[in-house]
């Protein structure tokens, strides 16, 4: 067994490891049996179907914006167990909302329970990578981040299979049970007081929010490995939103297909997380994220050369998993997918690490949260990306290409950080 999978048997990681499991596996199934749901029963129309999409993941993540700097705050002020608690409590009563959404097709309800998971969220969030450096000894870290990363994508993964495989009704009751459960693995998290001196904390969320990225943004190592991951998650909410719509309207492949794209696309990042750890033996370094993320430029092309060659189903009919699996283009597409996950991983896992040790243990939290700003502006735009390619008509092909080329921004991005990383090693080696 290796040092970080040996991490799963004590209770400093375990308990953590099970809550973000059961939390990222609860958001999922409800994510994905909303769309579902919407893309397959209410709406008809690509133009649609993308919108709605994209306007549901903008109410995921317009919390991340208003919210981070005081979810930041609150962490490394009081006890992020404590607060750990509290959170994984009202997931239940948000899930009982989505529920009663889903038991009465009524998608306002749903959207509102969308919008209070991504409040949950974004206070669990910098806990949860916050909680690392406290528990975990320096060299078990960047072993802990990608067990978590790994552990969210394999928990979407399962959430999106079961989304495609069951109906609402046992959906509805699902969530709530796993929430339940969510709460009780929480209780069993130790206790994380504040390391250092407690902060004021700041209520005024606009104030607060621009004095957090300020004051992260201008040490130049964490501009850079926040630009990085923020242009990652750009890309990937452009992806997430077109993945449904593609699959029914380019591949013309039903709703379990389009789980499949979503399971494959989460157990490539599970394994790009666990890959770059074994390759850099523990050491947290971006030294190899511009190659990871240049791959995946190169996989995003062949995923819309696979999309743009597909032989699409007769009109009026839908390829089931069985006929899409056994599609002569179906191994491009699924090798090209894979891809496009791996090297994501590989790419994004480092990146949190870096940010979880390089700075101090009383200002974890603050620095995630701060990430956490920027990226959901980035994921934002991404989503106003995808609303103008729907709006607009463009292929697919030509909106993968599109992506493609933001890699190349966020290869940039990561080899400057490699670079500053050592030049300041270099520097305190001198010192």
């Amino acid at each position: 067994m290796t040092p970080s999978f040996r991490l799963l048997g004590t209770r400093r990681f375990l308990p953590l490891f099970a809550t973000q499991f059961l939390g990222a596996f609860n958001d999922n199934l409800f994510k994905q049996a909303m769309v579902l749901f919407a893309t397959y029963t209410i709406y008809s129309d690509p133009k649609k179907e993308a919108a709605f999409n994209a306007v549901a993941t903008g109410l995921f993540i317009l919390p991340f914006f208003l919210f981070s700097a005081l979810s930041g705050q609150l962490a490394d002020a009081h006890d992020k167990a404590r607060i750990i608690r509290i959170v994984k409590l009202a997931e239940i009563a948000i899930m009982i909302v989505g529920a009663a959404g889903l038991l009465t097709h009524q998608v306002p309800l749903m959207l509102v329970a969308i919008l209070a998971m991504g409040i949950h969220s974004t206070f669990f969030g910098p806990i949860k990578y916050a909680l690392l450096p406290q528990h975990l000894e320096c060299d078990e870290v960047l072993g802990g981040t990608g067990l978590v990363e790994a552990s969210t994508y394999c928990a979407i993964l399962a959430g999106t299979i079961l989304a495609g495989l069951i109906d609402f009704r046992a959906t509805a009751i699902l969530v709530v049970v796993i929430a339940i459960l969510g709460w009780a693995t929480a209780r069993s998290v130790p206790p994380a007081p504040p390391p250092g001196e407690r902060p004021v904390t700041d209520f005024h969320i606009i104030r607060s929010s621009i004095k957090l990225v300020s004051g992260t943004m201008h040490i130049p190592r964490l501009f850079l490995a926040i630009c990085a991951i923020s242009f990652f998650w750009m890309i990937g909410s452009i992806l997430i939103i077109q993945f449904p719509p593609l699959v029914k309207n380019v591949f013309t492949a039903d709703k379990q297909v389009a789980s499949l794209f979503l399971a494959i696309f989460s157990i490539g990042v599970a394994i790009g997380s666990v890959l770059i750890n074994r390759m850099l033996d523990g050491r947290v370094s971006a030294r190899f994220a511009p190659a990871s993320v240049i791959a995946m430029a190169l996989f995003l092309l062949l995923l819309g050369f696979a999309s743009h060659h597909w032989i699409p189903a007769p009109v009026g009919e839908l390829y089931n998993l069985k006929d899409f699996v056994t599609h002569p283009g179906a191994p491009v597409a699924i090798v090209a997918l894979l891809g496009i996950s791996v090297t994501g991983g590989m790419f994004v896992v480092p990146l949190y690490a870096f940010l979880t040790t390089t700075v101090e243990v009383d200002h974890t939290a603050r620095t995630v949260a701060a990430n956490n700003i920027v990226n959901s502006g980035a994921m934002v735009f991404g989503a106003i990306i995808a609303i103008g390619f729907a709006a607009l008509g463009v292929p697919v092909q030509d909106a993968l290409a599109s992506v493609s080329a933001l890699c190349l921004v966020a290869a940039f991005l990561a080899w400057r950080l490699h670079v500053a990383c050592d030049a300041h090693e270099e520097s305190c080696r001198l010192d």
